[in-house]
C-alpha cells in the first residue's frame, strides 16, 4: 500500500489513483501484495462456480481473478486455502447500526466474523439525535481504520412528521449536500405516507424536496411501506420513486410490489413465508430481493447470527444456496449502486471475502476485509480502532434538572371524580383511541391497574426544556407496584419514554437515563433495580458486544421479578413479559394514526394524530 491512498473512504480523485494501479497490477507489471488461492469461487454476476481460483489483491482492493497459475506477475505472498470455498462478503441493504446499539467499531467486530463486511446504514435514528453531525458520526471509525464498510442513507424521517422536533432537520439543501459524498447511497427509507401523499401536509414540500435532492444525484430513494397493502397505494408507492420496502409481511403483499418494479428487502421474521410463497408463484429472477436485517440488538447477533442468519434462513426456506448469496451480495450492491466497491469478488472491488467450510450450513471459517484476514471462525482478529467519541455524541439528553414525581401527574378539572380518558395501546393501528372513565384521587387523574391501564410519558430530550407529555396507556407497562421502565431508545425520535405504575418511579427512572446520557433504566420501590448505559446518541455504547449483552441479560434478569401488564395488540411480536418493544410503540408512520410525541407548541399536550395533524387532550 506504499504511496497509495488510504482507502478507506471513496473519493473520487483517489479512486483514480488506485484503479490506474490495479491496472498496472492485473498486467503483471507491478508487485501484488498477496495472492488469495481458495478451492473454489461463486461468481455471483452468472451463479456458477469456479474451481481452483486465485485472488490477487493489492491494497485493500482485488486486482485480479483467474484459474490457479493464470497470474503472470508477483506477489509478496501466497495465502493457500484449498478446502474452503469463497463468496462475496455478505453486504446489509438496509440495516439500522444503532439497533445493535453499539458503535460502529464494536460491530464491525461483532458482524464482520459473521460474513458482514459493508452496510447501508439506514441513519435516521442518529440523524435524529444530531443531524447536523450524522455524516461525520457514521464515518469515523471507517476513517480510524475499521475494515467495515458504512454507506450511510441521510434519514428522510428527520423529523419523523411534521408534528415533532428534537436533534435534526432535513430537507433538500441538506440531502443535496449529503449526495454529494461518496459515500453516501442515497435517501433513507420514506415513511411519513400522509406527508408524501397529501399536498397540505406541513411535511409535504421539505419530503419532496429530499425525494428530488436524491433523484437529481442518480441516489437511491429508499421506501418503507408499512400497511400499503392495496394496489392504489402500492402503484402510488412506486409512481413517488420509492424504490424499495421492506416491510412486506405476507407473500401476497411481496408479489404484489414486486411486480409492479419495487425492489423487495425480506426481513427474517417473514422470510420463510415470502420466499415460499414466491417460489410457488414461479419466480425465477431473484435480482429484484434482498436480505434485510433491519434492527436486531447485539445479543440477538451473538444468539442466531447477523446476515449469515438471513442467509441461512432462506436456504432453509428451500432457495438455492447460489441465489441466496446473491441475495446478500450483489443484489443489494445493484440496487445501491455500489457495485464498483462491493457485492462481488471482481477487479476494482474491496478484497471482502468470506470462506464457507460448508455451503448448505453457511459455515464461515474466515472473513477478510480490505484485503487481511479479519475472522478465525467467529472470532475477529482485524483491527479495533480506539475512539474517543466527542461530547456532541455523548452529552445528547439535554434535561437540565432533574425530574420530579409531579412532572408525571395528570391534573382533573376541579370537583370532579373522574375523567374522561384517551388511551392508546401498544402497536395500535387503529383510527381512533380508545375512551376510559378512569377515577380522579387528591386533584390528579389516577391509573386503573384493573383494566390494565397505566400511566406513559415521553420526555423532550433535546430542547432543554424538559417537557413531558403524559396520558394513560393498556397492557404495557408493570402491574408490580411503585415501579416503572425508562429508555431513550424511542424510534424514531428518540426522546425519552417512561411507563410506570407510580410518578415518582417513572420520574427515578428517567433520572437515571440523564445520568447515563440514555439506555434503559427499571426503578422498583424506591431504587433502581438495573440500568444499561447507550452513552453515544442515547443509542449505542462503545463497549464489545459481549459486554452489552450481559448489561441486557441483567436487565432482563431485573424484570423477571415484575409483573407486567399484557393485552393483545394487532402485532405478532408483541408478547408478555417485559415489554422491550415499547422501543418501537412511538413510531408516528404508517400505518399509525394516533400517537403521543414530546409536547410542542402546536401540540402542547403531546396527543396527536400523525394521519390528519389534528390534536386532543389527554383527559376531559
Amino acid at each position: 500500500m506504499t504511496n497509495l491512498p488510504d482507502d478507506l473512504i471513496l473519493d473520487a480523485t483517489d479512486e483514480v489513483v488506485l484503479r490506474q494501479d490495479l491496472v498496472q497490477v492485473a498486467l503483471g507489471r507491478r508487485q501484488a501484495d498477496r495472492i488469495l488461492r481458495v478451492g473454489r469461487m461463486l461468481d455471483v454476476g452468472s451463479g456458477t462456480w469456479a474451481d481452483d481460483v486465485e485472488i490477487v489483491i493489492r491494497g485493500r482492493r482485488i486486482a485480479f481473478v483467474g484459474p490457479r497459475g493464470s497470474y503472470t506477475g508477483s506477489a509478496a505472498e501466497v495465502v493457500e486455502r484449498p478446502g474452503l470455498a469463497a463468496v462475496p462478503g455478505f453486504g446489509e441493504v438496509h440495516k439500522h447500526i444503532e439497533s445493535s446499539h453499539l458503535t460502529p467499531e464494536h460491530e464491525a467486530a461483532l458482524v464482520l466474523p459473521r460474513g458482514c463486511t459493508w452496510t447501508c446504514e439506514a441513519s435516521h435514528e442518529f440523524s435524529n439525535v444530531n443531524g447536523a453531525r450524522n455524516l461525520e458520526f457514521w464515518l469515523m471509525a471507517r476513517a480510524a481504520g475499521s475494515p467495515a464498510k458504512i454507506f450511510p442513507l441521510p434519514g428522510s424521517a428527520v423529523p419523523p412528521t411534521a408534528y415533532e422536533g428534537g436533534g435534526g432537520w432535513f430537507g433538500a439543501a441538506e440531502q443535496a449536500e449529503f449526495m454529494a459524498h461518496p459515500m453516501v447511497a442515497g435517501l433513507d427509507e420514506v415513511m411519513d405516507w400522509p406527508a408524501l401523499t397529501r399536498p397540505e401536509n406541513p411535511s409535504h414540500a421539505r419530503l419532496w424536496g429530499m425525494i428530488g435532492a436524491t433523484l437529481a444525484a442518480r441516489g437511491v430513494v429508499e421506501g418503507h411501506g408499512a400497511g400499503l397493502r392495496d394496489l392504489p397505494a402500492i402503484n402510488a408507492f412506486a409512481a413517488a420513486g420509492l424504490a424499495s420496502d421492506h416491510e412486506a409481511w405476507t407473500a401476497e403483499e411481496a408479489w404484489d410490489k414486486l411486480t409492479h418494479g419495487i425492489f423487495l428487502q425480506i426481513r427474517a421474521h417473514s422470510m420463510p413465508e415470502i420466499l415460499k410463497g414466491l417460489m410457488a408463484r414461479g419466480l425465477r429472477d431473484w435480482s429484484q430481493v434482498a436480505f434485510a436485517t433491519d434492527d436486531r440488538p447485539a445479543q440477538d447477533t451473538l444468539a442466531i447470527g447477523a446476515t449469515d442468519h438471513n442467509l441461512r434462513l432462506a436456504i432453509a426456506s428451500g432457495l438455492a444456496p447460489e441465489a441466496a448469496i446473491q441475495c446478500v451480495t450483489l443484489n443489494p450492491a445493484r440496487h445501491m449502486r455500489l457495485t464498483p466497491w462491493v457485492g462481488s469478488i471482481a477487479p476494482g472491488r474491496y478484497a471482502d471475502i468470506v470462506l464457507l467450510s460448508d455451503l448448505a450450513a453457511v459455515t464461515i471459517a474466515e472473513v477478510w476485509a480490505d484485503g487481511r484476514q479479519a475472522s478465525e471462525g467467529s472470532r475477529y482478529i482485524g483491527p479495533l480502532p480506539r475512539i474517543t467519541w466527542p461530547e456532541w455524541a455523548t452529552r445528547t439528553v439535554n434535561l437540565p434538572r432533574p425530574l420530579e414525581a409531579a412532572d408525571f401527574a395528570i391534573a382533573a378539572a376541579p370537583g370532579r371524580a373522574s375523567m374522561q380518558a384517551a388511551v392508546l395501546r401498544p402497536f395500535h393501528w387503529t383510527a381512533d383511541f380508545l375512551t376510559e372513565e378512569l377515577p380522579v384521587a387528591g386533584g390528579e387523574v389516577q391509573r386503573d391497574p384493573a383494566r390494565a391501564i397505566t400511566k406513559f410519558a415521553v420526555v423532550d430530550r433535546y430542547s432543554g426544556t424538559c417537557g413531558v407529555a403524559r396520558m394513560f396507556w393498556r397492557g404495557c407497562g408493570p402491574a408490580t407496584p411503585d415501579t416503572a421502565l425508562a429508555c431513550s431508545v424511542a424510534h424514531d425520535q428518540h426522546n425519552i419514554w417512561v411507563v410506570g405504575s407510580s410518578d415518582a418511579a417513572m420520574a427515578l427512572a428517567v433520572n437515571r437515563i440523564r445520568e447515563n446520557q440514555g439506555g434503559w433504566a427499571l426503578a422498583s420501590d424506591g431504587r433502581i433495580l438495573a440500568d444499561l448505559a447507550y452513552e453515544v446518541g442515547g443509542l449505542m455504547s462503545a463497549r464489545p458486544a459481549e459486554a452489552v449483552a450481559a448489561g441486557y441479560a441483567a436487565l432482563e434478569a431485573a424484570a423477571a421479578r415484575i409483573d407486567w401488564l399484557y393485552e393483545p395488540s394487532f402485532s405478532p411480536r408483541w408478547f408478555p413479559g417485559f415489554p422491550h418493544r415499547l422501543q418501537f410503540a412511538t413510531l408516528t408512520c404508517a400505518p399509525w394514526a394516533w400517537v403521543l410525541v414530546a409536547p410542542t407548541a402546536a401540540v402542547p399536550e403531546g396527543l396527536v394524530n400523525v394521519q390528519t395533524g389534528a390534536s386532543h387532550k389527554v383527559v376531559w
